[in-house]
């Protein structure tokens, strides 16, 4: 009997979502129906699916189901920025200081964003990012060190953790959200601001083949600008 791969499966479902059989939007089957429909197991369709998710085809959503996508979107590339090559493009000299560093209890809001379970370890850093020792960008960041042990011993002197990670794990997609974030007194501190300032702030997660590697927020000090291709 020929084995059902991931591939595979990809293709036949765009090859149906090519013919119309399911209209802009409509919600489509489930994985596990899918899986019953193909002889295959869930996973197996999981990553089918994902892969048309990334290649703007359909959309998922948890406890939303799988749509197909209303307007296609190009399919995006997503390139990690180092923060240190940020400040070092700007003429400056950059250094960094690991200001926190422990395993601790992972909260309710970052498993949801990591998809992990409560008993999960995780490593917690807050790094301040510094431009000519002036602040540039504070850091907090959750790794799931199910998915990358070695970071809990790493030596995070000469790489912050940021550039630590481009370096050592890879990432099959991420998600990015960007806002602004109304300063405490420990962010203010940091960032040598003023209580309640607008702090320009970027959330990102990544994964690897399903496994969620790292949630980090990275809170801009002012005068940042942030530019990227599409």
């Amino acid at each position: 009997m020929k084995q059902v791969t991931h591939s595979g499966i990809r293709e036949a479902i765009r090859k149906r979502i090519i013919a119309g059989e399911w209209a802009l939007g409509e919600l489509m089957p489930g994985e596990a129906e899918f899986a019953q429909e193909y002889g295959c197991a869930r996973t197996t369709v999981n990553r089918a699916l994902r892969t048309l998710a990334e290649d703007g085809m359909i959309e998922r959503k948890r406890k939303g189901g799988t749509r197909v996508r209303p307007l296609p979107l190009p399919p995006a590339q997503l390139r990690i920025p180092i923060l240190r090559e940020q400040v070092e493009s700007r003429g400056s000299t950059y250094r960094h200081r690991v200001t926190n560093r422990i395993v601790r209890r992972t909260p309710a809001e970052i498993r949801e964003r990591l998809q992990i379970p409560e008993t999960t370890r995780t490593l917690y850093l807050e790094t301040l990012h510094l431009a000519d020792d002036r602040p540039f960008a504070f850091e907090r960041r959750w790794i799931n060190l199910d998915a990358v042990p070695q970071a809990e011993h790493a030596e995070l002197t000469e790489y912050s953790a940021n550039e630590w990670l481009v370096r050592t794990v890879p990432f099959s997609r991420g998600e990015v959200s960007l806002s602004a974030t109304k300063a405490g007194s420990d962010l203010a501190s940091a960032l040598a601001t003023h209580d309640g300032a607008a702090v320009f702030t970027l959330d990102r997660t990544t994964w690897l083949e399903g496994q969620a590697v790292t949630a980090v927020t990275f809170y801009y000090a002012e005068g940042f600008e942030l530019k990227f291709s599409i």
